[in-house]
């Protein structure tokens, strides 16, 4: 059962944290362009952007207008700062990578993991095919592996050459909670450590 106290404690303000702070590690989660729609995911890079925290591209990729500075030379608001880089690497470009604050690994399927994912055909249509680097109404997979990732040594290349790609991003790995997951994530971090 839970209990309050019946005095409350007293925090001075100087040592909360303030509110500017907290928000710079607020993130979206990584939601593709093609599994939600143009207006969605913009407005998620703009709420982000305004709030001060980061959204996710997914492993749909970003269209490139979104960003590009805006005309007075300022951050365009539609920009995502984590782009992902998924098994497929849908729409992963230099362009798409220079423009990241972070660069996410996407080693598993958050919500099926080891099953990887798929956009069905009918959704690969104009610009979504254009953003994702691909042909017009052929169904995309996502393969559960990373087809270039069989060892630590691979995952820490991978990490080389997205830190090469854009030297000042963050690089972080996205893993899922499953039964192992503690000796994956002691490879990443050798993998990590490795490409350093």
């Amino acid at each position: 059962m839970l209990k309050l106290r019946e005095t409350p404690i007293k925090i001075s303000l100087d040592e909360v944290e303030p509110a500017k702070e907290i928000v710079k590690r607020f993130c979206t989660g990584a939601m593709s362009y093609g599994s939600i729609s143009l207006e969605a995911h913009v407005s998620l890079a703009e709420a982000m952007n305004t709030l001060g925290g980061k959204s996710n591209t997914g492993e749909g990729g970003e269209q490139p207008c979104r960003m590009e500075p805006l005309p007075d030379g300022s951050k365009n608001p539609r920009i995502s700062a984590v782009k992902q880089v998924a098994n497929g690497r849908f729409g992963v470009s230099i362009y798409y990578l220079t423009n990241a604050v972070e660069v996410q690994i996407k080693m598993a399927q958050g919500a099926k993991p080891g099953e990887g994912g798929a956009l069905p055909g009918h959704k690969v249509i104009g610009d979504i095919a254009v953003t994702r680097n691909s042909t017009a109404g052929v169904g995309l997979i996502s393969p559960p592996p990373h087809h270039d990732i069989y060892s630590i040594e691979d995952l820490a290349q991978l990490i080389h050459d997205l830190k090469n790609a854009n030297p000042g991003a963050r690089i972080s790995v996205k893993l899922v909670s499953e039964a192992g997951v503690g000796i994956v994530a002691s490879g990443v971090v050798k993998g990590q450590s490795v490409s350093n």
